[in-house]
């Protein structure tokens, strides 16, 4: 099987505390339409454009992390109606939202709306690059932000059918129960986002990780095919069998 060119991609885990509970997750449902994990939730993401590289050329540092950060940024507000990495006024956010996702150019309407691109409040977290699958392969970053106070999520009623704050071990609990559908990644981040009780928890994690491309690989367990993923990257669960596995 020839595999396809892996799309450059970013994704973000937004989490936002809570009084008296565990941390809670922006979680978006993909509509069942959409060819790649229709009907599944999934964090906040979508593919590095152009416009992204453009915006991240004008600022120092590794150009491909730079356009990564750009997109998830974008990204979070086109689906979600929420801000990451922007300096902004809150009442801002919705008509910046909607600005962009009319195919306005991000980093002139924020600076146009006096704000500021903060591309340091994104802390790389992950990279998975699948191989030898046939759907789409995407090489996605994946990176950590703390919610803005009071972020209140908003449906793009176009990809998205839904967008919600949940825990971690809530949307597992979900999954497993049947209410809810989670693709291989999304569910081996969640596991090792139930792990943190705050957001500085973490970041404390991904910095004591190595970042480096995940690509999963199917091995025979007991006479089992599982799919796995290296034990020493910070995710408490390494193998699931391929049988009960969502890869797209």
């Amino acid at each position: 099987m020839d595999q396809p060119e892996a799309i450059p991609a970013a994704t973000v885990i937004v989490m936002r505390e809570v009084a008296g509970g565990p941390p809670e997750l922006l979680m978006v449902e993909r509509a069942r339409a959409m060819a790649f994990a229709g009907g599944a939730l999934v964090f906040p993401g979508g593919r590095i454009d152009p416009g992204d590289r453009a915006l991240a050329a004008l600022m120092a540092g590794d150009p491909d992390d730079m356009a990564a950060r750009v997109a998830a940024v974008r990204e979070t507000l086109e689906e979600a109606g929420v801000a990451v990495g922007v300096d902004l006024p809150g009442d801002a956010i919705l008509g910046l939202r909607e600005r962009i996702y009319a195919g306005a150019p991000m980093g002139a309407e924020i600076a146009a709306a006096g704000g500021m691109l903060r591309l340091d409040a994104l802390i790389p977290f992950a990279r998975w690059l699948p191989h030898g699958v046939p759907h789409r392969v995407f090489d996605t970053r994946f990176y950590l932000a703390q919610a803005p106070a009071d972020a209140e999520p908003v449906v793009d009623g176009n990809e998205n059918v839904r967008v919600f704050w949940s825990s971690a071990r809530a949307v597992l609990a979900a999954a497993d129960a049947g209410a809810a559908t989670i693709i291989f990644p999304t569910r081996r981040n969640l596991e090792r986002m139930a792990l943190f009780g705050s957001f500085s928890d973490a970041v404390a994690d991904a910095q004591a990780h190595a970042i480096r491309p995940i690509t999963p690989w199917i091995e025979a367990r007991e006479g089992v095919d599982h799919l796995c993923i290296p034990d020493d990257l910070g995710y408490p669960v390494a193998a699931q069998p391929l049988s009960a596995v969502r890869r797209a």
